[in-house]
């Protein structure tokens, strides 16, 4: 087995880089069979989004602060612990948003696409699924679309709700609603169309963000799973990502 070890910018993850080169060897990214990324899970989102047009299974080791997308750390026993490792598909999320001259961008995000007030003013959005509008006048500070897999990030801050990875279902979770005030959000299918219209782009601005990608005034924004790409994360049967997402709904 081939692998490519890649490390965050910390001393920690560094040294750790150095010490598995030396007993592992080092295969050049196209030739590696599995990437394997040394950090925390900003350093595994980054991984994920680089290699994802060009799709290897990963085996990511924490060497950050929570690593909820990675495995514990040992030097000892990586080839035996990656070939009994369990494998989850994910298939990111497809953003585009149209700004106020009228043209679009995209974006992918494995965790979350977020829309965000600009400025000092709530922003005051619409929300359609599958071609019907379900909301006419949300009032918040903005608005999360998740994924399974990112369900326990920022969705979870924002009170959301925590999906089984092996979920069909996208989260949608306002972030501090003004109007309806009751409304805490809502669980759709993998399969849906979510189309988020800014009622007053102009007053009231909004951002909208995948993941790493930043569109500022955006007018509307189209969300959607793109079936047609997907990454394979190797997890340690006995510490795999479906069994910690169960672990975190009975956290206190």
């Amino acid at each position: 087995m081939r692998l490519h070890f890649c490390a965050a910018d910390t001393p920690k993850a560094r040294a750790a880089l150095r010490a598995l080169v030396q007993r592992y060897g080092q295969h050049d990214i196209t030739e590696a069979d599995v990437l394997v990324p040394l950090g925390g899970d900003g350093f595994m989102l980054e991984t994920l989004h680089g290699s994802i047009a060009t799709p290897k299974p990963i085996y990511g080791m924490n060497l950050g602060t929570v690593g909820f997308l990675m495995n514990g750390y040992t030097a000892g026993d990586l080839m035996e612990r990656i070939e009994r490792a369990a494998t989850t598909k994910l298939h990111p999320l497809r953003m585009r948003a149209t700004m106020l001259d009228g043209h679009s961008e995209e974006g992918l995000a494995i965790n979350e696409v977020s829309l965000l007030r600009e400025t000092r003013q709530a922003a005051s959005l619409s929300l359609w699924i599958d071609g019907v509008e379900r909301l006419s006048d949300l009032v918040c500070d903005g608005l999360i679309v998740a994924t399974p897999a990112g369900s326990t990030a920022y969705n979870l801050s924002a009170h959301g709700p925590i999906l089984p990875i092996g979920a069909p279902l996208l989260a949608i979770t306002p972030i501090s609603p003004f109007r309806p005030r009751r409304w805490r959000g809502a669980l759709v299918a993998q399969t849906a169309r979510i189309f988020i219209r800014v009622n007053d782009p102009k007053k009231r601005p909004v951002s909208a963000v995948a993941d790493y990608t930043e569109i500022r005034d955006v007018t509307g924004v189209e969300i959607w799973q793109d079936d047609t790409m997907a990454v394979d994360v190797l997890f340690d049967r006995e510490h795999n990502l479906e069994e910690r997402i169960l672990k975190e709904q009975f956290a206190v």
